[in-house]
């Protein structure tokens, strides 16, 4: 007898025969930028990112095409192209000591048109005609191989370094600045300021399935955005989970889906270790069932998923197709930034990226440019400035705490100041721009400034020096500068605050007048004509407010109390 899923065992939505769930994931937003707006990529993922980051993952559609397609590229542009795909199980796994999936290498190279003859013929045996197919029937197809299957598999080319943007000056989309061989590089993206191409970071790389290939649960290195672009083929369906809810995700995974004999971490950390190998596949009902928001995309050829900072994702193609994709950052990524490099030195991960380096120089860019007078931030960077601003002020902050109490404990150390750049922490792999500890003796082990208790000898009997950026000075200077930008801020925002509510305080006590006045008034014009008309007090009159009548009657002044507003504020 074939023992059950261990998944299957611990959530009763599992039901081999119901994949209605599948109808219960609500769609992602979709965006249609204007050609005007598409003329500025990250201005425009600045604008739509505040509500398009609630659902993890949104969909672009390109307002303009490629002229050539990938197949012409890759003939036309990059001859000899061949990629090797990985090998993928179509099953669930049991994720315990005896079944953990990985994915193998094919071992193989193909071509395009290679790949492509396989591609298809696997989808006819599957399916005699797409004609009829939606791409719910295929969604559903797909989660009943992986929970019934065993043996069956299906190949992914993953990975593959370069791009199928055309190099033509006639292809308007690749042209455009929304070609991903640029995006990283544009000037409001920070990982312009990387000094080398990493592929997959600041380059681009390509991603070529057949029907059922699959992208496991994962969320981007550093935390970083991630665009991609569906150049031709088959379909693919998308799940997105929002940064919001990326520590509940963790936890469901650690609770509902491995075995945790199988983690190397304890608690959220060993669920994120395990999920960076991207090959941990399950369904979204198990997400569904623990409350975790899970949102859809279905990609389509000339359309852009984003995938949002810490948004957990995973997906898988409806037939033969080719996409391709890179990470980004904009402004408002460097607080998950931190978040991920303060995770990264807890797992001693290395870093791919140097955060700390990047943070810095935006900084102290933003800084440079506030002293000339003539200088003006547009409103659509103010946001992300600010998170620059707040990231870095933060990072400073540490740094100044950790210098000091470092001088108290060490009065006879010495500092120098270096212009190596960022080096990697000797005992958790953070990367170090500002400050850090190295021996003057061998020049090796740095130590970064953010562990209680450090060596105060190398191992090669040398003493530990702190070593500072050149550029510590001006750094300090941009921090306080940031600190007072902040503080005048606030006031200005206290100020508005309060004059707003005095404004709406004014403007209730005039509409209460007018309103006591002309009550008064007419009151008056009906006491008159009843006089006039020798007639009895009606009703109503006699019943008209006591107030109304002593104010009349006694012609006092008018003195309406507004209900009070404080002038105190918590900012």
């Amino acid at each position: 007898m074939v023992e059950k899923s261990s998944i299957t065992h611990k959530s009763s939505k599992f039901d081999l025969d119901d994949l209605n769930w599948t109808n219960m994931i609500p769609e992602c937003p979709v965006y249609h930028p204007s050609e005007q707006e598409f003329e500025h990529p990250l201005v425009y993922l600045q604008k739509i990112a505040p509500e398009a980051s609630k659902y993890g993952i949104c969909k672009i559609v390109s307002p303009i095409s490629a002229s050539n397609p990938a197949e012409f590229v890759l003939m036309k542009e990059k001859k000899d192209f061949k990629f090797e795909t990985i090998v993928q199980p179509l099953r669930l796994s049991k994720w315990n000591e005896k079944d953990i999936i990985t994915f193998s290498k094919r071992g193989r190279k193909f071509t395009y048109q290679e790949f492509e003859a396989i591609a298809n013929k696997a989808f006819s045996n599957r399916f005699c005609s797409s004609e009829d197919l939606s791409s719910l029937d295929i969604e559903k197809a797909f989660w009943h191989e992986m929970i019934h299957g065993e043996k069956g598999t299906v190949e992914y080319g993953v990975n593959i370094e370069g791009s199928v943007f055309s190099c033509d000056p006639d292809d308007k989309l690749g042209t455009s600045k929304f070609n991903l061989k640029n995006l990283a590089r544009l000037p409001q993206s920070p990982l312009r300021l990387v000094d080398r191409g990493i592929p997959g970071i600041t380059d681009p790389m390509l991603y070529i399935g057949m029907l059922f290939s699959m992208f496991a649960w994962h969320v981007e290195d550093h935390y970083l955005y991630s665009i991609n672009y569906h150049h031709s083929g088959g379909s693919k369906t998308w799940y997105g989970v929002p940064s919001s809810a990326a520590s509940q995700f963790e936890k469901t995974v650690l609770n509902h889906v491995y075995c945790k004999k199988i983690l190397a971490e304890h608690g959220e950390n060993g669920a994120f270790q395990f999920l960076a190998q991207k090959t941990t596949m399950f369904p979204p009902n198990v997400l569904l069932q623990h409350d975790v928001p899970v949102y859809k995309a279905v990609q389509k050829p000339g359309e852009f998923v984003i995938t949002f900072p810490n948004s957990y994702h995973a997906g898988f193609s409806h037939g033969f197709n080719c996409g391709e994709a890179v990470n980004f950052a904009i402004g408002d990524w460097f607080p998950f930034g931190a978040a991920a490099s303060k995770r990264y030195a807890h797992l001693k991960i290395l870093p791919i990226i140097p955060y700390e380096e990047l943070v810095c120089k935006e900084a102290m860019l933003i800084y440079n440019s506030s002293k000339d007078r003539s200088y003006k931030s547009k409103l659509e960077v103010m946001a992300s400035y600010c998170a620059i601003e707040q990231s870095f002020w933060h990072l400073m902050q540490y740094y100044k705490t950790s210098l000091s109490r470092l001088n108290n404990s060490r009065k006879s150390s010495s500092s120098s100041n270096t212009s190596i750049g960022s080096v990697t922490c000797s005992l958790c792999h953070r990367d170090c721009y500002v400050a850090y500890l190295l021996c003057k003796k061998c020049y090796s082990h740095p130590i970064c400034l953010f562990h209680d208790v450090v060596p105060k000898t190398c191992l090669c009997g040398g003493k530990y020096t702190v070593f500072k950026t050149n550029d510590m000075s001006e750094l300090e200077d941009a921090a306080k500068s940031f600190e007072q930008n902040d503080n005048r801020h606030e006031e200005k925002s206290a100020r508005r605050t309060v004059n707003s509510a005095r404004a709406v305080s004014s403007k209730l006590k005039t509409r209460l007048t007018d309103n006591v006045k002309h009550n008064v008034e007419k009151n008056q014009k009906k006491t008159k004509n009843r006089r006039r008309n020798n007639a009895s007090p009606s009703v109503m009159s006699a019943k008209r407010p006591r107030t109304l009548y002593n104010l009349r009657k006694h012609e006092s002044k008018l003195i309406i109390e507004a209900p009070a507003i404080s002038s105190r504020f918590e900012i």
